[in-house]
């Protein structure tokens, strides 16, 4: 059985926006939201979670553009993405929104602007001087590192979680993060289901970086909270669009 999370960055909001509100935002905004096709916004009613991340960006002379990359975790334990363009036409414009169902659509789009073609790394007008020595991908906090791994394993409750070698290394973790990576509340059928996703990140005592994903869900019996640990990011989501898949 799962247990309260032990630091306030571990809260997820008050208020956290459900899925249904997010793809209203989306839609409210675009421009082009009525040729989105009809069966794509009724998967999307029942959608469970959703996740919203920045895929590419280009910032020059004034104009710019950004491409937002939406997904949905459906309630057949799916997942649908929409991609949404976000540029001005003119020097200091107001921004327009606009929202396709693939890659395709937005790269035809993008191909319309004066701006280079989309691309899923960021474009950024400056030369940048490389350090030989890798910068951590995290920001750490000396707190007891080993013993949050520790407990976080204990709590898991799926079978499959890391253990042996993995639990090993974790005992010399000097520091730690706590990211949220995908979440939210959602509805399948007659019940409230959430799915959350975090990232528990460790720096190591020989510098090394290693993390574990946790999935915090309400898809159970009783729909009590329950918490599985996974040894990737990969494998989180998979568990994820199982479970969804079972209440569905």
């Amino acid at each position: 059985m799962s247990v309260p999370y032990e630091t306030a960055a571990y809260e997820p909001p008050e208020s956290p926006e459900s899925p249904e509100e997010h793809l209203m935002r989306l839609l409210g905004r675009a421009l082009n939201s009525f040729e989105l096709p009809d069966e794509t916004i009724r998967q999307l009613d029942c959608a469970l979670a959703h996740d919203g991340s920045l895929h590419s960006a280009h910032h020059s002379a004034g104009l710019h553009r950004e491409t937002y990359r939406h997904t949905w975790l459906l309630a057949d334990g799916s997942a649908l993405t929409l991609w949404e363009l976000v540029h001005n036409t003119t020097q200091g414009g107001e921004p327009r929104h606009e929202v396709y169902v693939d890659e395709e659509e937005l790269r035809a789009a993008t191909a319309r602007l004066a701006l280079p073609p989309d691309t899923p790394d960021f474009e950024l007008p400056v030369q940048v001087q490389l350090s030989p020595v890798p910068t951590p991908r995290h920001t750490y906090v000396p707190d007891a590192s080993a013993d949050h791994a520790r407990r976080l394993l204990r709590r898991a409750e799926n079978p499959d979680r890391p253990d042996g070698e993995l639990a090993a290394r974790l005992t010399t973790a000097s520091a730690h993060q706590i990211t949220q990576a995908f979440g939210g509340p959602g509805r399948a059928a007659r019940a409230r289901i959430g799915f959350s996703l975090y990232e528990h990140a460790f720096l190591l005592g020989d510098g090394a970086e290693v993390s574990l994903w946790e999935v915090e869900h309400t898809a159970t019996p009783d729909g009590r909270h329950m918490c599985e640990v996974y040894a990737s990011e990969d494998t989180a989501r998979r568990a994820m669009e199982r479970r969804a898949a079972q209440v569905s």
